[in-house]
Order: C-alpha cells, then structure tokens, then sequence
C-alpha cells in the first residue's frame, strides 16, 4: 500500500506542473548621470520582500526595443521641457514605436502609436497649455489600455517640470495599475518639488528616474541618448521562493556607488 501510495505521487510530480520561478524586471542607474550600469552579477543584488530575503537565483542582461507612451506636462509651466521632446523621439529605432499623451489638468493622446518621427514631432508641436499639472491622473489614464497592442517593452515616459497638483487618483492606484499591465514609469523632470514621488513610481514599476540639471552638472551632454540606454537596458532577476512579492520589495546593489534600483515583477 505505501509502494503504491509512493509510486502515485511520484507520478504526480512529474506530470503536475511546477511553478514557474518568480522573476523582475530590474533597472539600475547612477543618480546623478542616470546612466545604466550593466556589468552587475546575481551576487551584487539583495532582495528584501517585507524584510525576508529572497536569494537571487540568477541576474541575466537583457534590452531591445520598446513601446513608449511619453506624456508631456502641457501646464503653465511646462514650456521648459517642451524642447527635450524632440531630443527623445529622434532616438526612436526603427521597429521602436511611439505616443504622445499631453497632460495639464486633463490628459489627451495627441498622436496613436506610430514610428514616425515627423508625426510625433508634429504632435509635439500642436500642443496647447493649460492648468495645473496632474501626473497621477494622467499616469492612471495612459496606462488604463494604453498598451494593448504594445510587442515590446512596455515604458511610460513622462516629461514633466517636476510638479504635480491635487488629482483624483494616488500614488497606488498608478503603481498597481503599472505592474498589472507590466508598465515600467520613466519620470524626467527640470524642476520642481515632486521629486520623492517621481522616485517611488519609478521604483515599484522597474523604472528611473531623470532630473535633467543634474545630468547637465554631471556632464550629460545629451540626455536623450542617456534616457534610452536606461530604458533598454536592464535585468531579468530570478529570485528563489514559490510566492509573488508583496508590495514591500526592496532591492538594493551592493557597491558604494548611489544607484537607484527598481524593479517590476513580470510572473
């Protein structure tokens, strides 16, 4: 009876499913340049999920092309940054495709996907400025079927002033709808006093962050260039454990470098 009862789970084993490791998109920048950093090993990374480690199993490079959502704060203020928006879409490759979303108090897509450069300039163009900026909504709204048809790497861009006024959605509800649709947040700002926002929606989405003075103080001749390397570049971090992270996930690279490090759970 136990030979049989033995044999049975053994069959069990191996025709039942195991489940899949638990893996992250992780991106890792310098602060202050924002460029990324791709020579790291499984050994320099330590994973907190509520304070229990997870061991990193492996940490493999990877990039490619990207589906880009760039929301551009169209504010009172948001003339500042207009003129980065041609520096990011002429780094477009050419499977690589584009939207524009243009955001103030309300969020309105300008221009659907599409590689064109010409149209996506144009769109860049025609906008108009209105009030106060509201990431968040415009975040929750981008991000709320945005994506369906994206093949690649799914990046909402934002180029904001750095400043964001009282909406109707929160921090969470952008950050969850994020990793629902396996959407990774790029905040890119000038100034500004939302800067420990622009942080945390990067963080809890595998993104960065990019404050434009400081890359300029740092020698970045040519931001653009320095944002797309970031988004293209990353980890695929396989961690130990059979259940998914929680929401206090905390990974950290250990060098004496200050690096930010983000991360977004993919399975």
């Amino acid at each position: 009876m136990a030979f049989k009862l033995l044999f049975a789970l053994c069959l069990l084993a191996c025709y039942w499913p195991a489940r899949a490791a638990t893996k992250l998109i992780v991106t890792v920048t310098e602060q202050k340049t924002g460029r990324a950093i791709t020579d790291l090993k499984a050994a320099d990374f330590t994973v907190l999920d509520d304070k229990t480690p997870r061991t990193v199993e492996s940490a493999e490079t990877a990039g490619g092309a990207l589906d880009i959502m760039l929301l551009i704060d169209t504010s009172m203020v948001g003339a500042m940054v207009q003129p980065l928006a041609a520096d990011l879409i002429g780094q477009l490759q050419p499977k690589e495709q584009m939207a524009v979303v243009s955001f103030h108090s309300s969020a309105d897509l300008i221009q659907d996907f599409t590689s064109s450069k010409q149209l996506l300039n144009a769109a860049v163009q025609s906008v108009k400025y209105g009030n106060s900026p509201r990431v968040l909504d415009a975040l929750y709204a981008a991000l709320d079927g945005g994506f369906q048809s994206s093949d690649f790497r799914r990046v909402a861009l934002v180029l904001t002033t750095g400043f964001e006024a009282p909406g109707n959605m929160e921090e969470k509800d952008v950050v969850r709808l994020a990793r629902k649709n396996g959407v990774s947040i790029f905040p890119v700002y000038a100034v500004g006093s939302a800067r420990s926002l622009f942080e945390r929606l990067a963080r809890y989405s595998g993104g960065a962050i990019f404050n434009v003075s400081d890359m300029k103080k740092a020698g970045v001749q040519k931001p653009g260039a320095t944002i797309f390397e970031a988004m293209r570049q990353h980890y695929v971090l396989t961690i130990s454990g059979n259940q998914d992270p929680g929401e206090k996930l905390k990974i950290t690279v250990n060098r004496p470098d200050k690096l930010n490090v983000s991360a977004l759970i993919t399975e």
